[in-house]
């Protein structure tokens, strides 16, 4: 049943998988990003969950208010627990971003959890219909969203604490 799966899965899906491998592996190591470009990630993963609960469970009543619910949760603690990973780069319009392993971990979480809930639904299409099931999965995708959103909130407050670059007077 495993192979089964695995070839009956599009392969835009494991083109999905290898740039979200690639965008884990380059937030590993530190480097300079534009600042506007925090938010790219954060927008993919948020994109990839509300298209998922739209195309699963419809984006209204309980699957949505779980959704909302565990993402504002998360955004909050991942906002106020978050240290800063931030600090002044020397490129201009740009911050240095420390890097970490947690931004792959949770963009694969987000993956598995899309893949995952896709092959209960093909397996057993009644689940479609089974309000806990629509609630557990729309909360996992709020729980990863909050995280990426409060992370960018945090980061984009400390982005104003940056000390400003020095201009070169001419």
């Amino acid at each position: 049943m495993l192979i089964q799966i695995l070839t009956h899965t599009p392969l835009y899906v494991w083109a999905i998988l290898a740039f979200l491998v690639y965008r884990g592996t380059v937030a590993m190591r530190d480097r300079d990003v534009e600042v506007r470009k925090l938010a790219i990630i954060p927008a993919v993963m948020l994109v990839l969950s509300l298209q998922d609960m739209h195309a699963k469970f419809g984006l209204g009543g309980l699957a949505l208010a779980s959704w909302a619910v565990a993402a504002a949760g998360m955004a909050l603690l991942a906002g106020l627990a978050g240290t800063s990973r931030l600090e002044a780069s020397h490129v201009p319009g740009c911050v240095r971003v420390r890097g970490s392993r947690l931004p792959l971990v949770m963009m694969m979480a987000v993956f598995f959890t899309k893949y995952v809930a896709s092959v209960a639904l093909a397996v057993v299409p009644q689940l479609r219909h089974d309000t806990l099931v629509a609630c557990a999965v729309c909360a996992l995708f709020g729980v990863f969203n909050g995280w990426f959103i409060g992370r960018l909130v945090s980061d984009l407050a400390s982005v104003r604490m940056l000390p400003a670059p020095a201009t070169v007077a001419a």
